[in-house]
């Protein structure tokens, strides 16, 4: 009897740590993945039909939700968009100011940035691949693409960038980890409602 009110108690000691392990781990990666701009990711991924996590993903990966970030490869605000890219983007969706300095404003980045992987997806139809293109580009991508060495069945393989390679894993991770918290059963609408704060957090350059 008394063997068996140790085991016990120790089964329930261990899932209360774990429940308190899971608790805790969730409250810090709530810290560092972050809701901010929830309306227009919401507007965006609804007009696009861009996951939300993907588009927090990209965000989070490009700029740590800095609007005012520029990469010394000179890809502005949220998304890290390149200005020719932005020019392409305002042809295709009729827009005829395609001014750089748009960028800047959360609105249109998001939007541009939301309307930027549609394509890419339209295009690849799998989302790793297009994390590649967002990152390296759709002309290097589809010469990864027309190699077999690159390419399994349609799936993009042994990236060659290893700049790439890492990026694709960080937005894969970090929609994984949005997809978790926020955006998968109950916590879909208790959370992406809860934490909605739709600011700039302040000045950075980002990295690329």
């Amino acid at each position: 009897m008394r063997k068996s009110f140790v085991i016990v108690t120790i089964l329930v000691l261990a899932a209360i740590l774990a429940t308190l392990w899971t608790f805790f781990s969730d409250l810090i990666l709530k810290k560092t993945h972050p809701l901010p701009y929830a309306d227009t990711v919401k507007k965006y991924s609804a007009a696009y039909a861009v996951p939300e996590e993907i588009i927090y993903a990209v965000i989070n990966t490009e700029s740590k939700f800095k609007s005012d970030a520029l990469s010394n490869k000179g890809a502005i605000g949220l998304m890290q968009i390149m200005p020719e890219t932005f020019e392409w983007l305002c042809s295709k969706n009729s827009e005829e100011d395609a001014n750089a300095e748009l960028l800047y404003n959360p609105e249109v980045n998001i939007k541009y940035g939301a309307y930027y992987l549609s394509l890419l997806y339209s295009e690849y139809g799998v989302w790793e691949t297009v994390y590649a293109a967002y990152n390296a580009g759709r002309g290097t991508v589809n010469a990864w693409l027309s190699d077999a060495k690159y390419n399994n069945n349609g799936k993009l393989v042994n990236i060659p960038y290893s700049e790439t390679a890492k990026y694709v894993e960080k937005v894969s991770e970090n929609a994984a980890i949005y997809k978790k918290l926020y955006f998968s059963g109950e916590n879909r609408e208790e959370d992406a409602d809860a934490g909605i704060s739709s600011m700039a957090y302040g000045t950075v350059v980002s990295s690329d």
